[in-house]
């Protein structure tokens, strides 16, 4: 750009007030950059063809359960190498602080997570006992729980014999070897059968279904016949891949999309205002040099291109840096949480876009009324101090 030495050199004019405001430029644009991903993670995929691992659950809610009875029939459709049941169970353990997820599962629910690390020996003593359980090693260290310890949970959802008392052995302890997978080591599972007799609530009631397709060509003709048995029925099913699943699953939170529309908004909002206010105050401690550069055969609208691009460049500047900051904050976050927490590795290219269109469009706003004011400056009335 011709004049771009004169736009960096007012840009950095007043040090102190830049900085300061290219601060706040980078924090709004990391926090985009990482909410924004999270949003663009639970609204990406979910679709059926070519997944390797599905899930089966009801269509009107994932709170819904599913008759056991289900599983014999999906096993038997053509094209269903494998199917495992499951079901949310929701126990405390000792404290609600203590949060961990928690499900009864069925016998060859293992079979189908080949990344879930579990010795053969404490596999056979799970699977012998009712009241048996294992449990992540993740989980086991920040609780100190051993093989043969006794854990108590209490029910939320589902009293056994008038308690909610409910008590596990540990038979038991599972890794998993992928670091970004390490949340996973962060639950309990315990046998669905045990579930099913105990609770006093639900009978041979199950919470969705794991299907492993003989290979991932048929996955989708698997889907629509699993879907099939239900039709019509007051159990209707929806089988999707497990990632929209898991998407499913976190969304009963709440609406990802709108929260993060929501935060981003008040951000941009207070941002657009710091700014503005930052360039409006830089233009008027520069009135008599705007009055030279006229005077001296600068136009309106080369003094309105550079006030704008000034503001740009500072938008633009924040903006590069927060978003390039923000992969590497977020993969900090996934490592301090020894994975319990799972954020994408790098920037989606929708975000990396937005983001680019609004440091953009914030730099035209936050500058146009500022430079509007420069542009209409009167040499005389300038250079007098009027």
């Amino acid at each position: 750009m011709k004049y771009f030495h004169l736009i960096w050199a007012a840009l950095f004019r007043s040090k102190t007030r830049t900085l300061l405001t290219l601060l706040s430029v980078v924090a709004a644009f990391l926090l985009f950059g990482m909410l924004d991903s999270v949003r663009v993670a639970f609204n990406s995929g979910g679709q059926v063809s070519g997944a390797n691992r599905m899930v089966t659950s009801s269509r009107l809610s994932i709170t819904q359960m599913l008759p056991y009875s289900l599983d014999a029939q999906i096993d038997a459709i053509p094209g269903v190498k494998q199917a495992a049941y499951a079901a949310w169970f929701g126990g405390i353990y000792r404290d609600p602080k203590n949060f961990f997820a928690n499900f009864s599962v069925s016998p060859d629910y293992l079979d189908l997570y080949p990344e879930f690390k579990l010795p053969d020996a404490q596999k056979k003593a799970w699977l012998a006992d009712q009241r048996g359980a294992i449990v992540g090693e993740s989980l086991a260290k920040q609780f100190g729980w051993k093989v043969g310890d006794t854990i108590p949970l209490q029910a939320t959802i589902f009293p056994t014999r008038g308690s909610n008392n409910w008590e596990f052995t540990l038979r038991g302890i599972y890794r998993i070897d992928d670091p970004k997978q390490k949340g996973q080591e962060r639950v309990l599972f315990f046998h669905w059968k045990y579930f099913d007799e105990a609770n006093d609530y639900v009978k041979g009631r199950v919470g969705w279904f794991i299907v492993k397709p003989g290979n991932a060509a048929v996955s989708d003709r698997v889907a629509h016949a699993i879907d099939a048995l239900s039709a019509n029925s007051d159990h209707e099913t929806k089988t999707q891949t497990e990632e929209a699943f898991n998407q499913a699953f976190a969304k009963q939170i709440g609406d990802i999309g709108l929260i993060v529309t929501a935060i981003m908004g008040a951000v941009f909002f207070t941002l657009l205002l710091l700014t503005g206010n930052t360039m409006a105050q830089a233009v008027r401690e520069r009135i008599p040099e705007l009055a030279v550069l006229k005077t001296i055969g600068f136009s309106n609208r080369s003094v309105l291109l550079l006030l704008l691009g000034e503001s740009v460049l500072l938008v633009a500047l924040g903006g590069l840096i927060g978003l390039g900051l923000a992969p590497l904050l977020m993969q900090a976050a996934v490592a301090g949480s020894g994975g319990f927490i799972q954020l994408p590795s790098t920037l989606p290219r929708e975000t990396l876009a937005i983001g680019v269109l609004l440091m953009l469009a914030f730099g035209v706003l936050a500058g146009m009324l500022p430079a509007l004011r420069g542009m209409r400056l009167n040499i005389v009335d300038a250079l007098a101090g009027r």
